[in-house]
């Protein structure tokens, strides 16, 4: 019982990208699944992500000094020898587009952050998935590299689309 209240302590604290709010940074130090085992290359590049973790935020970085959403996602396909675009916009037009309920460790979740501006602005990548929530690690400008959860009020509002590159 303590268990559950501490981890809906933990969800309800975790902050948003262009948010503010203080937030306990859950650190997930490998990526899992419940649904299927991801494909290894999305198991390396979500870990590879993950190592990031606690890095602040810094516009265009790709390093541990300092790294922006699409740096983070960029740099982590990159070690794989996969390529993609630089900018989460473009990131949104490669692979295909799946449901929500498909989404697996290694996929990339969309978000509009600026509702006054119909654009993606921000990305995610899926590290971990259990019954009923799905958690995923970007960088945010308030709190630096983090895992948040699709169930946040905030991401839900803001999340647009799911898209699997392998």
């Amino acid at each position: 019982m303590i268990k559950k209240i501490l981890l809906l302590l933990i969800i309800a604290s975790l902050a948003s990208c262009g948010s503010s709010r203080k937030v306990a940074n859950s650190k997930i130090k490998k990526s899992s699944s419940y649904k299927y085992d991801p494909v290894p290359e999305a198991t390396r590049i979500t870990n590879y992500a993950l190592g990031f973790q606690g890095t602040r935020y810094k516009y265009g970085g790709t390093t541990k000094k300092g790294m922006d959403c699409s740096g983070l996602i960029y740099t982590s396909f990159q070690e794989e020898g996969i390529q993609l675009p630089r900018v989460s916009r473009d990131m949104a037009k490669r692979g295909y587009k799946i449901h929500t309920n498909q989404v697996n460790v290694g996929d990339l979740l969309f978000f509009q952050t600026n509702k006054s501006r119909k654009v993606i602005n921000h990305v995610g990548l899926v590290v971990e998935i259990v019954p009923g929530n799905v958690s995923f690690i970007h960088s945010t400008t308030s709190r630096g590299v983090i895992v948040s959860s699709l169930n946040e009020k905030y991401w839900n509002s803001a999340y647009v689309m799911a898209r699997r590159v392998f």
